[in-house]
C-alpha cells in the first residue's frame, strides 16, 4: 500500500517546478491532490494532467487572502477535510533592495506568509476534528544569508518561519504536524529567468558553495516533503530542515 492512499493533499504553487515535482510524487503515494495556483496559467489541467491522473486543479489568487480562504475551507469540506497541506507557492522579485517599492514587498509578504497563515487557518477545522493532519512549508535556505537582489522574499520566508514555530505549538495538542523545508539553490526556471548570462557563473558559485558538487532538483524537496506528509514523522514538528548540498 503507499504511504498517502486516500489522504486529501493540498498543493499551492503547483505549476512551478518545485510544485510539479511535489504533484507527481505525492500522486506515487496514492494521495488525492487538490493543486492550486495563480489565474492566467496556460494549459494547466492539462500539464497537471500528464503528471498524474485525478489531479484537481483550482486558479486561486493568493493576494486575495479572504476569497482564498473561503475557497479552499469549502473544498476541504467537500472532500472531507484536507489532511495534507503544502504551502509551496511564492511570489520572487529579483532586484536589488533600494528599487523595491513598498507595494512589492508587501505583495511579497501576503503570497509567502500570511497566505499560508489564511491556508492552515482555513484546513485547520477539519484536522482538528480528526485529531490528524500534517502542514508542509517551503521556506528557502536564503534565510542564512549570503543571497543578494531578496530582501522581501527572505524577510516574507522569516516571517513563514516564526509561522512554522507559532502553529506547531498551537496545533500540536491536535497531533497536527507543522514543518518547514529550506530548499537550498534548486534547478529552476527561475534560475533561468533571474540570472540570465551570468547563469553559468551562479552555477559554478553555487557548486563551490556546497559540500556535495552535485546541484539539487525539485524532486529532492518533494521527497522531504511527502516524509513529513506520512506517519513515518509524526513526532517531527515546528522543524524547518534544509535540503540544500551543505552550505
Amino acid at each position: 500500500m503507499a504511504q498517502l492512499d486516500g489522504k486529501n493533499v493540498l498543493i499551492t504553487g503547483a505549476l512551478g517546478t518545485i510544485g510539479q515535482a511535489m504533484v507527481a510524487r505525492y500522486a506515487q503515494e496514492g494521495a488525492r491532490i487538490i493543486a492550486l495556483d495563480r489565474p492566467g496559467l496556460p494549459d494547466a489541467q492539462a500539464t497537471l494532467d500528464k503528471i498524474a491522473k485525478g489531479v484537481r486543479y483550482f486558479a486561486c489568487d493568493l493576494n486575495k487572502l479572504a476569497e482564498l480562504e473561503v475557497t479552499v475551507g469549502r473544498l476541504s469540506d467537500e472532500v472531507g477535510g484536507i489532511d495534507v497541506l503544502v504551502n509551496n507557492a511564492a511570489l520572487v522579485i529579483f532586484k536589488t533592495f533600494e528599487k523595491f517599492s513598498i507595494e512589492e514587498y508587501e505583495d511579497q509578504v501576503r503570497v509567502n506568509s500570511t497566505a499560508c497563515f489564511v491556508l492552515a487557518r482555513a484546513v485547520s477545522k477539519a484536522m482538528i476534528a480528526k485529531k490528524y493532519g500534517k502542514i508542509v512549508n517551503v521556506t528557502s535556505l536564503t534565510l542564512t544569508g549570503r543571497w543578494e537582489g531578496y530582501v522581501p522574499y527572505i524577510a516574507s520566508k522569516g516571517a513563514l518561519y516564526g509561522l512554522i514555530k507559532g502553529l506547531a505549538r498551537e496545533l500540536g495538542a491536535h497531533f497536527i504536524n507543522v514543518n518547514g523545508i529550506s530548499p537550498g539553490a534548486v534547478v529552476s526556471e527561475a534560475e533561468f529567468r533571474d540570472r540570465g548570462d551570468k547563469r553559468e557563473e551562479y552555477h559554478r558559485w553555487i557548486l563551490e558553495n556546497q559540500s556535495m558538487k552535485k546541484r539539487i532538483e525539485a524532486v529532492d524537496i518533494a521527497n522531504l516533503a511527502v516524509f513529513l506528509s506520512t506517519s513515518q514523522s509524526d513526532l517531527i514538528t515546528g522543524q524547518n530542515i534544509q535540503v540544500d548540498g551543505g552550505w
